[in-house]
């Protein structure tokens, strides 16, 4: 690493432990910005290296010191008599706004490199600051389909079929006729090896 690279780096790395949180966010949604730009070049790992680091910076910050500092409202506490509201109902704050993007954007990097387990958890992450991301309840729904959760898709990819909007559906229709597909081939090759197994069973007894 050159001179500069390393003060550049320990430039970052005092940032994100303190500094100024209006800077803290732009330098996010900058580098937010980066992984994008990476991704549409199909380099995913400098995508995942950008949206990590980003994710670093938002980290630990005060959201509602966030808001103020960069012109936007603070939410107000709910009245008790809401306080059990669900998360879908809370006011998101721009560091929510921003953090959902990164989690439901690294869920598609995940995906471009197969990495089945972890597009399900970063698309998890994305759906609990939002529950109602369509893109990353189809991203987690292809994750489990991958891995061989056919029924778990298929209830989520429904759901977007059911409340989405019209590209969304359009892409969950598609998903989930290969998730049916993917489980009856699955289903076929189990219950052949199961017809292969009994028959074996009996042709053994037959010999006894």
């Amino acid at each position: 690493m050159s001179e500069a690279e390393q003060a550049g780096s320990s430039s970052s790395a005092g940032l994100a432990a303190g500094g100024d949180v209006g800077e803290k966010f732009k330098v996010a949604n900058e580098k937010k910005a980066a992984g994008d730009e990476a991704f549409k070049k199909g380099d995913i790992g400098a995508a995942l290296a950008q949206y990590h680091t980003a994710l670093l910076y938002l980290k630990g910050l005060d959201k509602n010191a966030t808001q103020r500092a960069l012109g936007q409202p603070v939410p107000q506490p709910p009245p008790i008599e809401q306080a059990s509201q669900s998360a879908e109902e809370k006011q998101k704050t721009e560091v929510d706004l921003l953090s959902e993007k990164i989690y439901s954007n690294m869920s598609q990097c995940h995906i471009k490199k197969g990495n089945w387990k972890r597009a399900g958890e970063t698309a998890d992450e994305a759906l609990r600051l939002n529950p109602k991301n369509y893109k990353a309840m189809f991203r987690k729904a292809k994750a489990l389909k991958e891995q061989g959760y056919f029924e778990k898709a298929e209830k989520i990819l429904d759901e977007i079929i059911k409340d989405g909007e019209e590209a969304d559906k359009t892409a969950a229709q598609a998903e989930l006729a290969d998730v049916k597909k993917r489980d009856q081939e699955v289903t076929a090759q189990h219950n052949k090896k199961m017809k292969g197994f009994l028959n074996k069973e009996k042709v053994d007894l037959a010999k006894d």
